[in-house]
């Protein structure tokens, strides 16, 4: 596609485009200079032997439009984009134009989030109107991949049940937001012996959590654990820091079972977060991670 962007197609574009106006004004100048071909002002084709073709004139009204037609595309070729890459004298583009509207939304929305700025995540939890817009800002920049209730799929974390992969505070929900994260579980089927091995780790990990296993396997695969517990940590609790999920707790980001386990630690898994912070404000962040922050806290109250 980039052989379509170049100077030459823009300049094809622009000749193009003043060569079509250019012929429409003459086409309506012949047409209107075109005179009667015959004494009974016919063009002399009939069909079924007496329906005839009329040579009226267009009415000058409708002629009027065509040129008002012509010459507001002259008039507006000039001032805005059309013409390959010229841009008009304007300057005018769709970026721009959405970039001043958002610069004026936010410009109008900055005294709103000013109070809650200086606000911990204790006390916007608390606030009525801040979880309201929080709610708001989920569901527009967030539910797509986390659900509508924030429970996740596969491969799309649950923000309500308190594990956190990167941390659950509110400054590291906030970081998470803003600069994204990208997970990654390396293929490590050849680091544990590959073959049974890879089986007798995974039922290993499955018994860390509690979880259905078959007990031998499970005590074979504990000393070739050691390659996992870098990241995973020797008591399988994970690490936040590096985004390593914890073992123990049931919660199965990927599926879980020995075909879903054996499937991760043969080819690895990589997980992104985009990032937010050139799509959301500092204080809109600030009260987005404070309402996802929130939710895992009324879920635990609840549960409790």
């Amino acid at each position: 596609m980039s052989d379509f962007f170049n100077d030459g197609w823009s300049i094809f574009i622009a000749v193009t485009t003043i060569v079509s106006i250019a012929a429409c004004l003459l086409l309506l100048l012949v047409a209107a200079r075109r005179k009667v071909m015959a004494n009974d002002n016919t063009t002399g084709h009939v069909w079924d032997e007496d329906l005839k073709e009329l040579n009226n004139p267009l009415p000058r009204w409708w002629m009027g439009l065509f040129v008002i037609t012509i010459v507001f595309s002259a008039v507006y070729l000039t001032f805005y984009p059309g013409l390959g890459s010229y841009q008009g004298k304007w300057g005018w583009s769709q970026a721009g134009q959405y970039e001043n509207e958002m610069a004026k939304a936010q410009a109008q929305l900055e005294p709103l989030y000013a109070q809650f700025t200086a606000k911990t995540a204790e006390e916007l939890v608390g606030d009525a109107q801040a979880m309201g817009i929080g709610e708001r800002l989920y569901v527009n920049w967030c539910a797509q991949c986390h659900g509508s209730d924030a429970r996740g799929s596969r491969g799309f974390p649950n923000l309500t049940d308190g594990d956190w992969l990167w941390g659950g505070s509110h400054d590291a929900i906030k970081t998470t937001i803003a600069e994204g994260r990208t997970g990654v579980m390396p293929p490590m089927g050849e680091a544990v012996g590959g073959g049974e091995n890879v089986r007798n780790v995974a039922h290993y990990v499955m018994s860390l959590s509690g979880s259905p296993h078959d007990p031998i396997a499970a005590q074979l695969g504990r000393a070739k654990f050691g390659v996992c517990a870098a990241c995973h940590g020797a008591d399988g609790k994970g690490n936040t820091t590096m985004g390593a999920p914890n073992l123990t707790d049931r919660i199965w980001l990927h599926g879980w079972g020995e075909q879903a386990i054996v499937s991760i630690i043969n080819n690895g898994k990589t997980n992104v977060m985009p990032a937010h912070a050139d799509k959301l404000t500092e204080p809109q962040i600030h009260v987005l991670a404070a309402y996802v922050w929130g939710l895992s806290r009324n879920t635990t109250a609840q549960s409790r």
